[in-house]
């Protein structure tokens, strides 16, 4: 199976580092897929949700609020103004990411939609 190196960066650091199956990003023109094999592209991203999936078909989340994205053929590069990696079985772990998604979004004076939007994707995708 092929796969994609993703790493997703900060200003804080790192939040994600691995290889992933494909990647939903949040295009500055719509949301976009990429799988192993994409055309290379440097692309602005928008305040949104990364949807990254693993190679065991398991799914992870990172809100971000901007950024920019570089693909090739075998890697993604997701440099953000600021991220939140929402991971975990529990409720509480994942609550906790939720609180965390909030205060990003707070913290950039976001249009409300697109605030509840990023939060509802979140939440749904998590209690499915």
């Amino acid at each position: 199976m092929e796969t994609l190196k993703l790493e997703i960066v900060t200003p804080k650091g790192s939040i994600f580092n691995g290889e992933v199956k494909s990647i939903t990003l949040p295009g500055s023109e719509g949301e976009f897929g990429v799988l192993p094999g994409h055309a290379s592209l440097l692309t602005l991203l928008r305040t949104g949700v990364i949807d990254i999936e693993k190679s065991d078909g398991k799914h992870d989340l990172v809100a971000i609020s901007s950024g920019y994205a570089e693909v090739d053929e075998g890697s993604v590069t997701i440099l953000a103004d600021g991220a939140v990696y929402v991971g975990g079985d529990g409720e509480s772990e994942i609550a906790n990411s939720l609180k965390k998604i909030e205060d990003l979004l707070d913290s950039i004076k976001s249009d409300p939609f697109v605030a509840e939007s990023v939060l509802a994707r979140v939440k749904n995708i998590k209690t499915s």
